[in-house]
């Protein structure tokens, strides 16, 4: 059962829920703490609207449960970690690692847009967090910046909520002709269901991301839902000029058909170019510009270079050869 503290609450015997971080369409996160363990942790509570039906409040909790096992199935140090999964008072509840620093929603709201070398390294970053989780035949279907999760200060960046990510192989838990999702980085095949969408859809999602990331909003965004499906749909596609070198991945990335779109591969050398051009102009890096090559893939070794030479005596100069003698040649006796 549920427990009331002074100020907190306990759920499952173990997990003090401390203070609110935070509250999306699907629940409210906590900063909490393991007292069997002693370390902080991050709870998410599953809210059920009691005007549910038995159906679809069974539907929410095996939704839950889903979001557990599609993060557990993927390790990656950009994918947040799964640690726990309980129920209290029949609400499931999902014990992850705790991220301090907020999310890049909060970052974007709180400061503004980031630099481009900045939104470089973190797509850097979701590139290899996507790479693990497509691997693993999970895809993400949410990728938008209230789900990257900024470690502070300067540290990684890490994608959260798999809520409504697909897993390869599982009975999928949309009602027929639903949709689920934020539009304004939905890719257009999602959107108009006319193709079974595929990792290049959370590609579609990160393209949309950068553009926020660096301008404040998403390029799709409108006054109306329809409005919103219509722009991602058909209308021209405009990155916002603040892109700037970002520009030919974006433009790779936001392409409508899947077959055509920038790969992961490629996208992140390109980003990578990008996110180590300020040592160029005289200064290093941030952590968080360049992550490092953490996926399974390495980087290769540097050829080995050869010993320079011994040094070596000069060899001596030949001596001077005498000049050479011409034999006289005897007078001709005369008549």
């Amino acid at each position: 059962m549920l427990t009331e503290g002074e100020n907190a609450r306990l759920i499952a015997g173990r997990y003090r829920l401390d203070a609110r971080l935070g509250r999306g369409g699907m629940g409210v996160v906590w900063r909490a703490t393991d007292q069997l363990l002693g370390r902080r942790v991050a709870v998410k509570e599953m809210v059920l609207d009691p005007a549910l039906s038995l159906d679809e409040a069974r539907l929410q909790r095996e939704r839950t449960l889903r979001e557990a096992r599609a993060a557990a199935q993927v390790k990656h140090p950009h994918i947040i970690v799964v640690h726990d999964v309980v129920e209290d008072g029949e609400r499931p509840y999902i014990v992850m690692e705790l991220v301090e620093g907020g999310s890049l929603a909060d970052r974007l709201a709180r400061t503004g847009p980031v630099d481009p070398a900045e939104a470089a390294g973190i797509g850097i970053a979701l590139l290899g967090a996507l790479r693990t989780a497509h691997a693993a035949g999970v895809l993400h279907r949410d990728l938008k910046p209230a789900n990257v999760l900024l470690e502070a200060p300067g540290g990684r960046a890490v994608l959260t909520d798999f809520g409504i990510a697909q897993v390869s192989g599982a009975t999928t838990l949309t009602a027929t002709g639903a949709f689920v999702g934020s539009p304004e980085y939905t890719a257009p095949e999602r959107m108009s269901a006319q193709s079974p969408a595929g990792p290049e859809s959370d590609l579609w999602s990160l393209g949309a991301l950068l553009c926020a990331a660096v301008s404040g909003a998403s390029p799709f965004r409108r006054d109306s839902l329809g409005g919103v499906l219509h722009a991602v749909v058909y209308d021209e596609i405009r990155p916002p000029a603040a892109c700037g070198p970002l520009l030919p991945v974006v433009r790779g990335l936001l392409e409508r058909d899947p077959a055509a779109r920038l790969g992961a591969d490629r996208a992140e050398e390109m980003l990578r170019a990008l996110a180590l051009a300020p040592a160029a102009a005289g200064h290093t890096p941030t952590r968080r510009c360049v992550p490092e090559v953490s996926d399974a893939r390495t980087a290769p070794e540097p050829a080995p270079v050869p010993p320079p030479e011994p040094a070596r005596e000069p060899a001596p100069e030949p001596a001077p050869r005498p000049a050479a003698q011409t034999a006289p040649v005897p007078a001709r006796p005369a008549g």
